[in-house]
């Protein structure tokens, strides 16, 4: 990854007659390569999220085209979280649109990521379609709901195939670094977790909001290859 620092953000929405349409924003590097990237939000954020928003400017500024999306249930309800039955197959089927419209963007190798419910989505879908992109980013991947470790979200784990890096804050309540370590030898795809000092759920914080962006970005492209 180099050191580009010029990038076009720009609002990007494509309608669509099933409710699958892809809404967000696009970022361009200055100078266009082959492989993109499809970010998404948590359960009670939008893609204008400052996490997003810092993920994706880093990794345009190493090269990649970078498309932060909505998931379709923020499309349709703009607060609050995925209630309704059936919702969360229904984002899973919108990031898989997201892929399809990205790779007519973006033709060389393409990669998803997503931040706590986007991230678990992600990774469910990855395990219903591997092969759908070449690896995934799972940033504080909400491994049960505060406090109540039991029940964790991990029944699909065995079935995920793809190389998928973990970020998480030694902080997070939604899973400590020991546990999301342990559950993810459930996986039999290549797998990294980077652990972030002192962060917690929303990763970015005072200390680290300028430096921690650009070492995911690096750490993901090393872990890709």
């Amino acid at each position: 990854m180099g050191g580009m620092k010029q990038q076009q953000i720009r609002r990007f929405e494509q309608s669509a007659v099933d409710g699958l349409g892809v809404r967000g924003f696009l970022h361009t590097p200055a100078e266009v390569g082959s492989d993109g990237l499809v970010l998404t939000h948590g359960a009670g954020q939008n893609c204008e999220s400052p996490l997003l928003l810092a993920v994706a400017t880093a990794f345009c500024e190493a090269g990649l085209t970078v498309l932060r999306c909505d998931l379709p249930f923020r499309q349709v309800r703009p607060q609050g979280p995925p209630t309704w039955p059936g919702c969360a197959e229904h984002d899973r089927q919108g990031l898989k649109r997201a892929v399809e419209v990205m790779r007519k963007v973006a033709p060389g190798r393409m990669f998803l990521a997503g931040h706590s419910y986007g991230g678990r989505q992600s990774s469910m879908l990855m395990a219903e379609e591997p092969g759908l992109v070449e690896a995934i980013l799972l940033l504080a991947y909400p491994l049960h709901t505060p406090k109540r470790p039991i029940g964790t979200r991990t029944a699909h784990f065995p079935s995920l195939k793809t190389p998928a890096l973990f970020v998480s804050g030694t902080r997070d309540g939604f899973g400590t670094v020991e546990e999301l370590a342990g559950a993810i030898q459930l996986i039999p795809a290549r797998t990294k977790l980077l652990s972030i000092e002192g962060a917690g759920h929303e990763l970015l914080n005072l200390k680290n909001r300028e430096t921690l962006p650009a070492k995911i970005a690096e750490q993901f492209w090393e872990f890709v290859g």
